[in-house]
């Protein structure tokens, strides 16, 4: 990055007032930063972002229709991500990821300034060490998985309905009811998910990505992109190669995989 390079950045929040206050206190402190515009939302967050370009983006994680996490995940990799919010455990899980930093409302100028200074070192960085993900692209993947693990908890929390309980299955002529606190694992193919529980195994039609949506990520965990564990039934988990591990299961013999865009859930191991 030369010196003659415009540093640009958007800002998107759905108060007006919390917008003009970060972009007046940006102003004050870094009045090299141009800020290309304001967005009311995700959705126009994005539209911004594919307009623009900015190399930095400031999202509030609760925006009505398309959240700031949901925002994040649409811009992906191409731009350095500051998620402003009222929750900090949101901002917190993302930025232990690989998030540039997080600002909690109502923020002070001490902590802004600590995030230009994260900023402004990262622009500093060669464009492989600055890009989110790094070299071999983990960081980058563990971003992007925590980022839909927190878009599925908020779309959960804006639908108002409960975690799912039962999931209905056929088993022979027979129409089950599986208590979810029974289940072991779900794993899907192109268009079963096969449900393995204390009872046996079935397979219904639903997909993985509305079940990982309706099931309390406390208990369940997407650990591949193809399955879904309890965390209740897991015994211990074992490291394998490339950065990739085995689930061991209670009282089963199979082994489920870890890909490494999820081993993050077990870094205490």
């Amino acid at each position: 990055m030369t010196a003659m390079t415009a540093i640009t950045a958007l800002i998107a929040d759905d108060e007006p007032l919390l917008r003009d206050h970060l972009q007046a206190h940006l102003a004050r402190l870094w009045p090299e930063l141009q800020i290309v515009g304001q967005a009311r939302n995700g959705r126009e967050a994005v539209e911004l972002f594919e307009r623009e370009q900015p190399q930095i983006v400031f999202l509030d994680v609760h925006m009505p229709g398309m959240n700031g996490i949901e925002a994040a995940r649409a811009i992906a990799r191409r731009a350095m991500t500051v998620f402003v919010t009222a929750y900090e455990q949101y901002a917190v899980q993302a930025f232990e990821q690989g998030a540039i930093d997080y600002l909690i409302k109502p923020f002070d100028e001490a902590r802004l300034t600590d995030t230009i200074g994260r900023l402004q070192q990262r622009l500093q960085q060669p464009a492989a060490a600055a890009a989110p993900g790094g070299d071999d692209g983990d960081p980058g993947d563990r971003l992007e998985a925590v980022l839909d693990r927190l878009a599925a908890q908020l779309r959960h929390q804006a639908s108002g309905k409960p975690w799912l309980q039962w999931i209905k299955a056929s088993v022979g002529s027979a129409v089950r009811l599986i208590p979810v606190e029974q289940i072991a694992y779900l794993r899907s193919d192109e268009k079963y998910t096969l449900v393995v529980w204390e009872g046996g195994e079935a397979l219904i039609r639903k997909p993985i990505r509305e079940l990982v949506d309706e099931l309390d990520p406390e208990q369940f965990v997407q650990v591949h992109r193809s399955v879904i564990v309890n965390l209740r039934q897991v015994a211990q988990i074992t490291r394998g190669a490339n950065e990739t591990a085995d689930v061991h299961l209670k009282g089963r013999t199979e082994t489920l995989p870890v890909s490494r865009s999820y081993l993050h859930l077990f870094r205490q191991m």
